[in-house]
């Protein structure tokens, strides 16, 4: 299994009028993604370019530089191009496929936009458009999910719309069991729920505050869960959207969420804390119904806070 990424490359903070703040001291800017340490490696270290492919060595995956089709595709098409490239031993891979929903989103840049792509990437021809994923929602089995490479939206799409493609050859090693079987990922303590797949600590009460609340007031309500000692931890704070993905089971719904997970409260949407920069008067938010990554206007009182901590 390829390793989840759990940090961004947001490194600007923003307020709700979507101007640039500074981050640093304890104002507006200290609890929002883009002050917390950055640990990515710059792209010319994590892609490397071998022909016609690029390697990213986070994932290990090899990734066409170049877009094989100039033209949106169904679904079905996608999937009859890529077993075509398998086939033939396109450059040398005879596993040629649709990426992940997860692999696909482990590329996006949560700080640069059109395309979505860490500064330095070596890819060419990139459309800032929508990218089929192999991933089929599981509440709707008719759409399927792809990923806007404009601004980093994943969304969900019927099949026989059209979208871009972009392969990826993976080992056979990727199709692995899981690490953890259905229960034993999330494991409950006291107040606290610890995700043994990536170290992260969650509220077990999913919306521990009991209300929905404007972004700017639900970054600083953490405070207000600090105060109050939840789980006798004084360091929960606003997950990313990075750590917020990281919870979602594509083959689930209502939520999409690991199979036995012991969260009480949930609700149908949370706020990240990181901004979106194709608009920043909007924040990334997950919808949890069926796991999709989307926004949300800053000042919108619809939003919850899911409270994490651990991983810096």
């Amino acid at each position: 299994m390829y390793p989840l990424l759990l940090e961004t490359d947001q490194i600007h903070c923003y307020d709700t009028a979507g101007k640039r703040i500074d981050c640093t001291g304890s104002g507006p800017g200290s609890e929002q993604d883009a002050a917390r340490p950055k640990h990515l490696p710059p792209a010319a270290g994590r892609f490397q370019t071998q022909g016609d492919l690029v390697r990213d060595s986070l994932s290990g995956a090899l990734w066409t530089r170049n877009n094989p089709a100039d033209f949106p595709l169904n679904w079905e098409e996608a999937h009859a191009l890529v077993a075509d490239m398998a086939a033939r031993k396109v450059h040398g891979c005879a596993d040629w496929r649709l990426p992940p929903r997860r692999l696909l989103f482990s590329l996006l840049s949560h700080q640069y936009i059109n395309p979505a792509l860490p500064q330095g990437h070596p890819f060419a021809n990139v459309f800032s458009g929508y990218y089929w994923t192999a991933d089929t929602c599981h509440r709707l089995p008719e759409q399927a999910w792809h990923i806007h490479l404009g601004g980093g939206r994943v969304t969900r799409v019927r099949k026989d719309e059209a979208a871009l493609v972009w392969p990826v050859c993976l080992p056979k090693t990727e199709d692995a069991a899981p690490l953890f079987s259905p229960g034993e990922r999330l494991a409950p303590d006291g107040d606290s729920v610890r995700d043994q797949l990536t170290g992260l600590i969650w509220s077990r009460n999913a919306d521990p505050l009991g209300r929905s609340l404007p972004w700017k007031e639900a970054l600083a309500a953490v405070d207000e869960l600090n105060r109050a000692a939840l789980d006798r931890a004084t360091d929960w704070r606003m997950p990313n959207i990075r750590e917020l993905e990281s919870l979602v089971n594509l083959q689930a719904d209502s939520p999409a969420l690991p199979a036995g997970h012991p969260f009480t409260n949930l609700r149908d949407v949370y706020w990240s804390s990181t901004t979106s920069v194709y608009e920043a008067r909007y924040a990334w938010a997950l919808y949890s119904r069926d796991g999709m990554v989307g926004v949300g206007f800053k000042p919108d009182t619809g939003f919850h806070l899911w409270p994490v901590r651990g991983k810096c």
